[in-house]
């Protein structure tokens, strides 16, 4: 079967591969959609970053070279011998992240993770094994190329569950790119008032208003961003996101937020940025972070894009082909800032 395999920065091969054997835990998922996540993109660009190179990964036994794709949906082919909740014809999302499983839900990716479709093999081929335990139901009539996009959004669900984000609340979110503007749909489903959203991009910020942000702010054509942000939030958000990863952005989450508010950490820094923590204390901001999502999380997550609470179809801005991957899909993403989440298609492969 073909699929598409790193091989290292700016090297990823579509070439054919070979199923691994099936262990007795786990299930063979048919991939229907799997989407191009922004840390593919980093992989593409400038890895590895999570990519097992010199030695296999501790957590799934996975090493470079191998198939990429950890936001994907499809329906179970095969099932392992100790398989009991799931069965041939199964429509199921995939959480891709693995964990050590020693520490309570809420806590335990801290304790170390590693994903499906970066520290081994994932969902950009026709086939792929995955565990039980990272498996999901889907609803039969439930469009799995929705499905494919249930992976981000458990990452924008889970910043926000992070916020203790309640209804009547206002918000800032830094950065649209697409988890930015998932940010904005899950916020606008947990009952935000004010949504604003600040990025450079026009395009970007259009999208984010048909995901749910109520205002955008352009740095770019305002003279003060803060100041446009507190002229519609005048007392400053209780909880802003900062999804842009740039010290910039950092400094204004902090500036945004009312006093006892609280500035959640959602992108992933590239390089490290210089801080003042009392910028952070003469403000009186709570600061935290996230990283990816608990077990609950995904399962709410689930729930609420299939149920239509959060509207997941705008985020889609283009639908490829495997054999295109890499020129309509990581250089599209590399230099068009108008695709928000690409899918590949691989339900005819």
């Amino acid at each position: 079967m073909k699929a598409a395999v790193w091989h290292g920065v700016k090297d990823v091969r579509v070439e054919d591969v070979e199923l691994k054997p099936m262990k007795s835990n786990e299930v063979v998922v048919r991939v229907a959609y799997a989407g191009i996540c922004g840390s593919d993109l980093h992989e593409y660009l400038e890895g590895p970053v999570f990519i097992p190179v010199d030695k296999q990964d501790e957590l799934t036994g996975g090493q470079a070279p191998l198939t990429m794709g950890h936001e994907f949906s499809g329906i179970i082919d095969k099932v392992g011998a100790d398989v009991t909740n799931f069965k041939v014809g199964d429509h199921v999302s995939i959480n891709p992240t693995v964990t050590k499983g020693n520490w309570a839900d809420d806590v335990d990716v801290y304790d170390g993770y590693s994903f499906i479709g970066l520290s081994t093999d994932g969902g950009f081929t026709s086939f792929v094994n995955v565990p039980e335990e990272n498996l999901y139901h889907l609803p039969e009539d439930f469009s799995l190329k929705l499905a494919a996009t249930i992976e981000p959004t458990a990452v924008a669900v889970q910043a926000v569950k992070e916020g203790g984000l309640r209804f009547g609340q206002k918000v800032v979110i830094f950065g649209a790119g697409p988890i930015g503007v998932l940010v904005a749909a899950a916020a606008k489903a947990a009952g935000a008032t004010k949504i604003v959203v600040v990025d450079l991009s026009e395009v970007r910020l259009n999208k984010a208003l048909e995901m749910g942000a109520t205002d955008v702010i352009n740095p770019s054509q305002v003279k003060d961003a803060i100041g446009a942000i507190k002229a519609i939030i005048p007392e400053g958000a209780d909880v802003s996101f900062e999804v842009a990863g740039v010290q910039p952005t950092f400094e204004q989450a902090i500036d945004a937020t009312r006093p006892r508010g609280t500035m959640v950490i959602v992108s992933i820094f590239a390089r490290p940025i210089s801080f003042n923590p009392m910028q952070l204390m003469n403000a009186g901001v709570k600061l935290t972070t996230t990283i990816a999502y608990s077990k609950e999380t995904f399962q709410q997550t689930v729930d609420l894009v299939s149920s239509g609470q959060i509207d997941v179809e705008p985020v889609i801005t283009d639908t490829i082909v495997l054999d295109n991957i890499v020129e309509a899909g990581f250089e599209s993403l590399t230099h068009d800032k108008s695709q928000a989440k690409i899918l590949v298609d691989l339900s005819q492969e």
